[in-house]
């Protein structure tokens, strides 16, 4: 899995929760086109946004820094931020499903 990972610092919390919303719509438009397989948005207290998209090829993640470049324009001229990003290979991932095992008789 190749990963992109991106940190944004807002000025605070409130605005952090506005640009999550904002990220949130737009990548969430991008994952059939950009063959995006995880797409993990989070809010820290201190104001800062954390987005971690994973992809199965390195040619999907290229394809994704190419042709998104709309978004981060639109992110720029709408909200004031320090930044921070990079490209990745995940070495470890380990997520669990949650499953039910319960059994309901009537």
């Amino acid at each position: 899995m190749y990963a992109k990972i991106y940190n944004y610092k807002f000025q605070g919390l409130s605005e952090a929760k506005v640009a999550a919303t904002f990220c949130s719509e737009a990548l969430g438009k991008k994952i059939i086109k950009f063959n995006i397989r995880s797409l993990n948005i989070s809010i820290g207290q201190c104001g800062s946004v954390a987005i971690h998209l994973k992809f199965e090829t390195s040619l999907d993640l290229k394809n994704f820094e190419e042709n998104s470049q709309d978004f981060f324009s639109d992110l720029k001229k709408t909200f004031v931020y320090k930044e921070s990003n990079f490209s990745g290979v995940f070495i470890y991932n380990y997520e669990s499903e949650i499953t039910s095992t319960d059994l309901n008789i009537n």
